[in-house]
């Protein structure tokens, strides 16, 4: 199960760690060509925003925190600083989060088949 949540977080097949896992930014490729794992069957959906906004507030609001308490710094500024960065931090953490949940889902065998539609 670690294995196969590092290769996803590294953008590479969860079941050979061979290929890419992804086929653009978030488009996961539909199956290996180099092991065949239907990667395209495991729907992550909500769940990697969900992990990311999760992991994104407890990291940047005892930082806000730490930040009034410690210099007081005018809201503006804080604005300033605390949205942009949790927009690039968001944006570098959605796709190793949502490689790391491909690869649980397909570890676990949580895969959607046709069927299920």
């Amino acid at each position: 199960m670690v294995v196969a949540l590092a290769r996803g977080a590294r953008g590479r097949c969860p079941a050979c760690g061979q290929r890419p896992l992804f086929q653009g930014y978030l488009r996961v490729t539909p199956e290996c060509v180099q092991c065949g794992a239907p990667l395209g069957l495991a729907r992550a959906d909500d769940a990697p925003p969900y992990f990311t906004i999760l992991l994104l507030g407890h990291i940047l609001v005892p930082l806000m925190i730490l930040a009034e308490r410690d210099w007081h710094p005018p809201v503006w500024l804080e604005t300033a600083i605390v949205l942009p960065l949790a927009v690039v931090l968001c944006l570098l953490l959605l796709r190793p989060i949502k490689g790391a949940t491909v690869g649980a889902m397909l570890t676990l065998g949580m895969l959607k088949s046709g069927a299920d539609e």
